[in-house]
């Protein structure tokens, strides 16, 4: 590893680059196929709406500097629709050349530009996405894609300074999420955090209820490893910088160990449910922290990564400039850290630049459901109620728990901490407003529709208690999961009401 060039590194260049593309053309796709139901001209929570109210703030200094904290294109360009279309075919269409490997043929500024842009196209969306978009891979996406941006071309290395800072948002994301788990629930310091977890965890995949039902002693260890692998492990992706005045091979084979620890934990987490992007994007991270000396860029036709020296003059400028504004803004995040009072998936400064992440402080013991019931019946009293079945989030018990990540389903997740709240959410009665009028591009964001496109006359929430079959039930009825102790939460309502 070289003071300015990572040239054992371009694997890893490589991964990266291609992998957070990757991950934006997923991003640009669930926002075209889900912003303009949820956030569009005729949305459950209008996006206009939105900037209207941002643009008569203004006269207030305190209301400017609150939304300048999230700067977008449509605070200068009218949204409308067809340009939120455009912006995510543009997203897809440059995410994917990028994942191809085709900027970074040329010299290094080209994928600069591309990756500069697609963290602007993108924050434009998460700056008006409001609930839908506040997700912690929201930010996180963000912020690699800016990164990223400076990994360079394929003519010449990585820049050391970017591949530490590179480690840096690993460490912060892993660290950080283990410190949250460390000063939140009992439940992660007596180990019985994943008793609960993978029956409760907002969207279980496949392989949730295999791995609920595995022993408590297995879960105990889980939760043991967990602690190990975002507590003790993150810092050894650093031994690599010893390898600057240390010679020999320990310091990047300590650094690729932490990274497999890291991704190991990943792909178990990947297994057991769907965190959208989260995990996938972790796993890309990690491997910036494996060296492979000797293996030049994957691309055909061409021999090794070039040496140190054939690195432009003004691309060092560039990295290092980055570097030195990486200092500057990871004053406060690296406090966060180490504060009593850490804060969980927070930016602080408005372009969402080294950000604190964690996730799950606590674990929720209990899975409370609300499903959405309707009918065609005139009488709410004795008529008919049918489910409205939703793609992600559980419903018919019988039915096995589908592999969604990394595509994020925003609807079902928002579904998920509807029960968690006081009160229901604004944009859960604007929802039920749809349904009531058959909204087509609403009903596109679930799995079936009852009435077949027709309006219903009445609908109605209610809750249930789920939880996984044991594996006696199961050979019994054949049922994933055993709903009990229904409660009203809204309704019967109509359009009249």
């Amino acid at each position: 590893m070289d003071a300015l060039a990572a040239v054992d590194f371009e694997f890893a260049r490589q991964v990266l680059q291609r992998g957070i593309a990757a991950l934006y053309v997923i991003a640009f796709v669930s926002t075209l196929n889900q912003f303009r139901p949820l956030l569009g001209e005729r949305g459950l929570l209008p996006a206009p709406e939105l900037l209207a109210w941002a643009h008569a703030s203004t006269s207030s200094a305190t209301s400017r500097r609150k939304w300048m904290l999230h700067p977008t294109v449509f605070r200068h360009v009218r949204y409308t629709d067809r340009r939120l279309v455009a912006l995510c075919v543009g997203g897809v269409t440059v995410a994917g050349a990028l994942a191809a490997g085709i900027p970074q043929l040329g010299p290094p500024w080209v994928p600069m530009l591309c990756f500069l842009a697609l963290w602007l196209a993108y924050m434009s969306i998460t700056s008006i996405g409001q609930t839908f978009y506040g997700f912690g891979w929201e930010m996180l996406l963000l912020e690699a894609g800016f990164l990223a941006a400076f990994l360079g071309s394929d003519d010449q290395p990585p820049s050391t300074v970017v591949i530490v800072l590179f480690w840096w948002l690993v460490f912060r994301l892993e660290f950080g999420a283990g410190m949250i788990k460390i000063r939140g629930g009992r439940e992660w310091r007596d180990l019985t955090a994943l008793t609960y977890h993978h029956e409760t965890q907002p969207m279980p995949g496949p392989l949730s209820r295999q791995a609920h039902l595995l022993p408590r002693w297995f879960h105990k260890g889980e939760v043991l490893g967990n602690h190990v692998a975002q507590l003790v492990v993150p810092w050894f992706l650093f031994a690599p910088i010893i390898g600057l005045w240390v010679p020999g091979p320990a310091p990047a084979i300590i650094g690729a160990a932490a990274a497999a620890v890291v991704i190991a934990t990943q792909l178990w987490l990947v297994l057991t449910g769907n965190f959208a992007w989260l995990n996938w994007m972790t796993i890309v991270l990690a491997f910036s922290a494996i060296g492979l000396p000797g293996v030049g860029a994957l691309r055909q036709g061409q021999g090794p990564v070039a040496e140190p020296g054939g690195t432009p003059l003004y691309w060092v400028v560039v990295t290092c400039a980055v570097g030195l504004l990486y200092v500057w803004l990871s004053w406060a995040p690296l406090r966060n850290l180490f504060a009593h009072r850490q804060l969980m998936n927070a930016s602080f400064n408005r372009w969402q630049l080294a950000n604190a992440y964690g996730a799950f402080g606590t674990v929720t013991k209990e899975r409370i459901e609300i499903v959405v019931e309707g009918t065609l019946d005139d009488d709410p009293q004795t008529a008919t109620w049918h489910e409205y079945a939703f793609k992600g989030k559980p419903g018919d018990v019988h039915r096995i728990p589908r592999q969604f990540a990394p595509y994020h389903l925003r609807l079902d997740w928002l579904m998920w901490f509807l029960p968690l709240g006081r009160s229901l959410d604004e944009w859960f009665t604007a929802f039920l407003v749809e349904l009531l009028e058959a909204d087509a591009a609403t009903l596109r964001l679930l799995a079936d529709d009852p009435f077949a496109g027709e309006r219903p006359r009445y609908v109605r929430a209610v809750s249930y208690r789920y939880r996984f079959t044991t594996r006696a039930e199961f050979r019994q009825t054949r049922a994933r999961w055993v709903r009990d102790r229904r409660r009203p939460v809204l309704g019967p309502v109509s359009l009249r009401h």
